[in-house]
């Protein structure tokens, strides 16, 4: 008796752990929903079932327990598969994926329409949006921890606002030190 019930105290503390290392995914409509509650900004991670990029991305980047807690905190997460076939309402317009083929589901397929309209041409990339549903950029390519870090904490604080050149970026990137844990 006493074996399982540390087993099952194991498992409970396992299965809270794993919850807890999780970002809290939602969908755009919900995103859209809680933000008219309480206004965050929105971190979109745009990826392909058969991207290995975005793998590694969702794995490395998305599970690592400062990222996690720092985005959790400052951000409506939402996960959208850029050749998928979720209909998307967004600002007074629909988009759907009228080229989607379900036996293509885990290989290349048709780009969705909301793809095209957030002008996301590699993945996986990560676009933020500010608490109008504005889009304030997309972040291409893998993004490890402390890259990631950077983008998180310049959008969250509105300093990307007084930038209006590249070398404003750059003078940002170069005087930024990260904090996050991990490679």
């Amino acid at each position: 008796m006493k074996k399982i019930i540390t087993l099952v105290l194991f498992a409970v503390f396992v299965n809270s752990y794993a919850q807890q290392n999780t970002i809290n995914w939602v969908t755009l409509d919900e995103a859209i929903k809680l933000q008219a509650k309480s206004p965050k900004k929105i971190m979109m991670d745009v990826y392909t079932n058969w991207c290995g990029p975005c793998k590694m991305l969702d794995k490395n980047t998305f599970h690592n327990p400062d990222v996690v807690d720092y985005v959790n905190k400052n951000f409506y997460a939402v996960k959208f598969n850029a050749e998928g076939n979720d209909v998307i309402n967004f600002k007074g317009n629909t988009f759907s994926n009228s080229g989607y083929d379900p036996a293509l589901a885990n290989r290349r397929n048709s780009a969705h329409e909301f793809t095209s309209f957030l002008k996301v041409r590699a993945y996986p990339t990560i676009v933020f949006f500010d608490e109008n549903l504005d889009v304030i950029a997309p972040v291409r390519g893998y993004q490890k921890p402390q890259q990631l870090e950077l983008y998180l904490k310049l959008f969250n604080s509105d300093d990307y606002q007084s930038m209006s050149t590249q070398e404003d970026f750059n003078a940002y990137y170069n005087s930024f030190t990260p904090t996050f844990r991990g490679k």
